[in-house]
């Protein structure tokens, strides 16, 4: 009996640890959240060396309070941050349904399997997709997670 208990105290220590150390990688571009702090720049001032950007929130017909949060809160950001960029085409944003045989072939090209962020960047013939999961850990503070994307925005405008 006493083996089985100081099994199970290992495995829960072990299980804490290595969800310790999963938050602490989520967390690791936490320096980027306030690259740019909350003023509204215009296209003039930013750096843009890509041709566009596309965001898409990739989600299935029934979402859930999470899924529906990261999506819109990635739209509030666009809208608030970006309108030039939106209206000049070299920012996209959609909310794509997953599921619907429309989107297949959306779907395919970015690789998205649920619920989930991505921003896909093209520079001349050159396309590149990035699934943004660290949104996911910003949900419970709606200015933390419009501050941390604007900057990841900001960065793939500029090319990183």
């Amino acid at each position: 009996m006493a083996v089985n208990n100081m099994k199970s105290g290992l495995i829960a220590i072990i299980g804490m640890l290595l969800f310790s150390l999963m938050l602490t990688g989520c967390n690791s571009n936490a320096s980027q959240d306030n690259i740019t702090g909350n003023s509204v720049t215009s296209t003039d001032e930013r750096i843009i060396n890509i041709d566009k950007l596309e965001i898409y929130h990739f989600h299935g017909t029934n979402q859930c309070y999470s899924c529906i949060t990261v999506g819109d809160y990635a739209e509030a950001t666009v809208n608030t941050y970006f309108k030039e960029e939106i209206e000049k085409g070299i920012i996209v944003f959609d909310h794509i349904n997953g599921e619907l045989p429309e989107n297949r072939e959306l779907v395919i090209k970015y690789g998205a399997t649920g619920s989930s962020l991505w921003l896909g960047t093209y520079k001349g013939d050159d396309f590149s997709a990035e699934q943004n999961t660290n949104v996911w850990y910003k949900i419970k503070d709606k200015t933390d997670y419009m501050n941390y994307l604007k900057g990841v925005i900001e960065q793939k405008l500029a090319g990183n």
